[in-house]
């Protein structure tokens, strides 16, 4: 039990109805959740308001409401709280509630469009592997040293957030890499967290449904630098035009890593290929399982993270070499007999899915086919999904079209909608199948020996999500056992 007087601690008041000085048992954003002596916080969603649920989470039992407006519904023994900001109000209470976790290891966020799960879940090995107790939120999973926590979004809610950091803390974790997501930023999810410090991968067309300009996108993201402490630091990437623009007003420390550009850390390719990555860093060379100028660019910001934090330079360099791909990201398998090379990527943004098809390109001799399955989720922005299938049929040899995630939409309509993308000199490389298990068969059985399939879209992700349905669904699964029948 905490008092709730405790757990409002640098919460933006405007109004009490009632006493402060009572003890709650927990904190809930859901009414559904709510039991004796808990708080209930009415957030305003997308969809939702909580207002409308105040009743029901009385009933339920609890005896404080947070709220952004007056309601009606008032009982004698509840205490209302009015706030300014709900979401904003949730994040300190969970900090306060579970005793400010983030203060006591080291938290570093990354944020940017790609590149935020490779680059955790590689800063979470490497630490890992220099034998530190290591933390982990990424949008793949939830890792408490060795113990693994299923997670459905790529920044969670401040409850879940502060619950975990506080795992993390009695457990005795020294570090922990954390996703930070535009849509965190925006519903202050990462709001009364201490970060040691932030990393900005780049800045690319993606959640524009949310945010409906790129300026907002953009903004959002730099509002993350900008809660950054003096005692942090802010690593940039400055080969991307967004870099310096999220250093505009931090107190943190600025720094950059780029492969382009004269800074602080830099890298050089030096070659690329199926094998790995061999690369000049700072003066020093590195041999990396991972594939790609894009995975070039993580490597860069995992190793200026690590020096930064203290580790030793060729220690780190040296552990990095022995760091594994992340799931789903760039994983590939090749049949033994006809040589056919299959990949799973998440790529899921205009930028995402050039890059890896810009990469596989650059290692490719032209002599095999490269086939691409690709398809746009639904409920999601509308504006990518012709771009993405113009890059999708300019860059590949053949491209299927097919489902992703519909979510609620129409997958007929939203495989239209990129198909309006093409241009008519790629006409001929194009095919529709809506079915995404078809669509991947197809892609295996037109391939001939040498040949490459790209599956992009889903990466990691084990469901496909029809009409609010999650059915069993995994991109790398489907393909073994076709790549396995071709080996026989």
């Amino acid at each position: 039990m905490k008092k709730l007087k405790d757990i409002l601690y640098k919460v933006s008041l405007e109004m009490v109805i009632g006493s402060t000085d009572v003890e709650v048992n927990n904190i809930q954003f859901d009414s559904r959740a709510v039991k004796a002596s808990d708080v209930f916080v009415a957030l305003k969603g997308t969809a939702v308001d909580g207002h409308e649920y105040v009743e029901k989470a009385i009933n339920a039992g609890a005896t404080v409401v947070v709220m952004e407006h007056t309601i009606d519904y008032q009982v004698p023994g509840v205490t209302y709280v009015k706030v300014l900001n709900a979401h904003a109000a949730l994040a300190l209470m969970a900090a306060n509630f579970y005793e400010n976790p983030s203060k006591d290891l080291k938290l570093i966020g990354v944020t940017g469009t790609n590149g935020k799960t490779t680059t955790t879940s590689l800063l979470y090995q490497l630490f890992k592997k220099s034998g530190f107790k290591t933390g982990l939120i990424s949008t793949v999973e939830i890792l408490i040293h060795e113990t693994v926590v299923p997670t459905k979004h790529t920044t969670p809610d401040p409850l879940t957030i502060n619950m975990h950091l506080a795992a993390m803390r009695d457990a005795g974790v020294d570090y922990c890499f954390m996703e930070v997501s535009s849509h965190g930023i925006a519903q202050e999810r990462v709001t009364g967290l201490v970060f040691a410090g932030g990393v900005f991968t780049n800045l690319t067309h993606d959640h524009l449904d949310y945010h409906k300009s790129f300026k907002e996108y953009r903004d959002v993201k730099k509002r993350f630098f900008d809660m950054l402490p003096a005692s942090a630091f802010a690593l940039t990437n400055k080969d991307d035009k967004n870099g310096d623009y999220m250093l505009q007003n931090t107190r943190a420390r600025k720094l950059g890593y780029a492969l382009k550009t004269y800074t602080d850390y830099r890298a050089q390719i030096i070659e690329n290929q199926f094998g790995g990555l061999n690369l000049k860093v700072n003066e020093h060379e590195l041999w990396t399982k991972m594939i790609g100028a894009f995975n070039a660019y993580n490597v860069l910001a995992i190793y200026a993270c690590a020096v930064e934090l203290g580790l030793e330079e060729l220690e780190v360099l040296e552990t990095i070499s022995k760091l594994d791909g992340v799931s789903g990201r760039f994983e590939y398998f090749t049949t033994v007999k006809d040589k056919v090379t299959a990949i799973v990527d998440y790529a899921h943004t205009p930028d995402a899915l050039k890059n890896v098809l810009e990469t596989i390109n650059s290692i490719r001799t032209r002599n095999e086919n490269l086939i691409t399955v690709v398809g746009c989720g639904g409920d999601r922005d509308k504006t990518k999904r012709p771009i993405m299938a113009n890059i999708a049929a300019s860059l590949s040899t053949k491209v299927i079209f097919t489902s992703d995630n519909p979510r609620t939409e129409d997958p007929a309509i939203i495989l239209q909608e990129m198909e309006a993308g093409v241009q008519p000199i790629d006409f001929k490389k194009t095919l529709t199948i809506q079915d995404r298990k078809q669509a991947i068969k197809t892609a295996a059985s037109m391939a001939q020996p040498n040949d490459i399939i790209l599956i992009a879209g889903k990466g990691h992700e084990t469901y496909q999500e029809i009409m609010g349905v999650r059915a069993e669904f995994d991109d790398r699964k489907i393909i073994l056992e076709l790549l396995n029948s071709l080996n026989k």
